[in-house]
């Protein structure tokens, strides 16, 4: 089967009501998927974008994108934002990238995200997303262990950029900056490129994305995904959020994360619908939601921080009536959130699961509409082989019995799984056991086989919308002078999920006290993004620690709990960052 053909049958799988008949078409589409070899070569761009999309609907919109702060607005047709990709690739390649560099992109959700990172997929480059939340010594860790070939960047980082270079000694062959610098190349000259290119002969394991992630140990791990994995594996999020040809779709997300990439370019690219993108600084309920409504928005995900901001608006002052769907990612939503959010426009908030490492892997897909229970997230794509382990490794058949969420790999490997942790062979065999792959989160399933998130397997500690790996807080606190020890944990919060908190054991000479929780503080916010400083520092004289000597943060995290279902206030030299207003000119969250 030619490719072009997959992705017409999800368009039309998708066209379909939300009945059993389209479960049944969705369960027969992936078996099929699932058991067929790929091509030798493919390229999405050229095959599935220009071929299929540019050539049988160019004049559609591809993408609408606005600033909810300006309200200024463009749009641009499946044609031009072919044009404007080709002509983004063809200045990389006149500076010398060739298929297999990489090109860093430190951007804000403006349209240029979506051309350059066309122009990297039909070039056969490596797209490296750049959070805009990225300190120098991030940076610098990012460029020495895969150094830049090619950059991307709005004005406003091209200073860190520089230094991040400078100290590195990396040698990028083109810097691209949106606006104007000196050494930059700005990205208006792109526009005297042509508008066509030859598209690069990709295979479909050669590497595609490199996402820096946190974990619990170490440094961020790079998640490489190849020319098949995020194009075809997306089409598993394309049927789980039921994206139509005819819709417009929102996902509030960064360029930086993966989850733009799944939800904000190949979920509604792959099927040709109009992907939209809302430029924002600091997040405004209200400007969000009346650029949804502006928008005409008919599928709409966000995070559950967001959610629970929308659903305190007074939505019925926006024309929500074009929406259609609504889906949900991160933590499990109250169900107070999806009543009142049902209540306003007639849609149910489902909830569904994945990774960096994956494509939309458990979910509530559109036919569970009326159907779904409370808290859980649903059951597994049919593009996933996916089943619970318990901790000898053996697959979990009792109802109800926690166990960890691994994909299956003997009866065929998922099209949307990572290809490898860059350079970590290590970490591979640690994730890679037995023909599984272990996600690292746990979770049961019912006799009614609906699935309940436990919690992750490892620390690492989700705020908000974001992922944050104990290990780079403690590696930050403990270049303070005074800090001896650092444990870092998640703490219950009912608006973040979690906060990022820090148990501290200070070196001999040093008290606990306001002043120097402050400094530590200020310390962290000079390393650290702003999403990973903690939120609680506690000075402690010891911590949980196995024989080996290794942290139990688990045990910390479980006290964090005990202590927030008891309703116990603060402890003994606990500091919160919100009793600091010399902090406030710093964090503005």
């Amino acid at each position: 089967m030619s490719m072009d053909k997959l992705y017409k049958e999800v368009m039309a799988l998708n066209m379909m009501a939300d009945t059993p008949e389209k479960e049944a078409a969705a369960k027969a589409f992936f078996k099929k998927l699932n058991a067929m070899p790929l091509p030798e070569h493919f390229n999405w761009a050229d095959e599935i974008f220009e071929s299929l999309h540019v050539k049988e609907h160019g004049e559609k919109a591809a993408l609408i994108w606005t600033d909810i702060a300006t309200e200024e607005k463009k749009s641009f047709s499946y044609r031009e934002f072919a044009d404007r990709g080709n002509q983004c690739l063809n200045r990389l390649r006149n500076a010398g990238i060739q298929k297999g560099d990489n090109m860093y992109m430190m951007v804000p959700i403006v349209p240029e995200t979506w051309f350059s990172s066309y122009a990297c997929i039909k070039g056969g480059l490596v797209i490296v997303p750049t959070a805009t939340t990225m300190t120098m010594r991030e940076l610098q860790y990012r460029f020495e262990s895969f150094p830049p070939d090619a950059i991307v960047s709005d004005t406003a980082y091209t200073d860190l950029m520089d230094e991040a270079i400078k100290v590195t000694g990396v040698k990028p062959k083109i810097k691209i900056v949106l606006g104007k610098k000196d050494g930059w190349v700005s990205y208006s000259e792109l526009d005297k490129e042509p508008a066509q290119a030859q598209a690069a002969r990709t295979r479909p394991n050669d590497l595609l994305f490199c996402f820096f992630t946190s974990g619990t140990t170490g440094l961020p791990k790079k998640v490489g995904h190849t020319a098949a994995s995020y194009p075809v594996g997306h089409l598993s999020t394309a049927v789980m959020i039921g994206i139509r040809p005819d819709d417009v779709h929102h996902n509030l997300s960064a360029p930086g994360w993966a989850k733009w990439a799944w939800s904000s370019f190949f979920a509604p690219l792959n099927v040709g619908a109009t992907a939209t993108g809302f430029n924002f600084s600091v997040l405004n309920g209200n400007q969000y939601l009346k650029a949804v409504a502006s928008c005409k928005v008919s599928t709409f995900c966000a995070p559950p921080t967001a959610w629970r901001m929308f659903i305190n608006l007074d939505i019925k002052k926006f024309d929500l009536s074009a929406l259609r769907q609504s889906i949900s990612a991160g933590e499990p939503l109250n169900p107070e959130v999806i009543t009142q959010w049902k209540r306003h426009t007639g849609t149910e908030i489902r909830d569904f699961y994945g990774q960096t490492e994956s494509t939309a892997m458990i979910g509530n897909p559109p036919w569970m509409a009326g159907k779904m229970r409370s808290g859980s997230f649903g059951y597994p794509s049919y593009m996933y082989d996916v089943v619970l382990l318990d901790d000898a490794g053996k697959e979990v058949t009792a109802s109800d019995e926690p166990g960890h969420i691994a994909v299956r790999l003997d009866r065929w490997r998922a099209m949307g799984l990572f290809t490898e942790y860059i350079g970590s062979p290590e970490k591979m065999k640690s994730v890679f056991v037995d023909n599984y792959y272990y996600t690292g989160d746990r979770a049961s399933c019912d006799a009614d086989g609906y699935w309940w998130f436990v919690g992750r397997a490892d620390d690492v500690i989700k705020s908000s919308d974001y992922r944050v790996g104990p290990f780079e807080v403690e590696s930050a606190l403990v270049e303070h002078p005074a800090v001896a020890e650092a444990a870092v944990v998640g703490a219950p919060d009912p608006k973040r999920h979690q906060l990022v908190k820090a148990y501290v054991i200070l070196n001999a000479g040093h008290e606990p006290s306001r002043e120097l929780a402050l400094e530590l503080f200020k310390h962290t916010m000079d390393i650290l993004a702003k999403f990973k400083i903690p939120r609680i520092i506690q000075f402690v004289t010891e911590v949980p620690k196995t024989i080996s000597g290794k942290i139990r943060r688990i045990e910390l995290r479980e006290n964090e709990i005990s202590r927030k279902e008891k309703g116990h206030g603060p402890q003994t030299n606990e500091f919160f960052y919100w009793d600091f207003p010399e902090l406030s000119s710093k964090l503005k969250n």
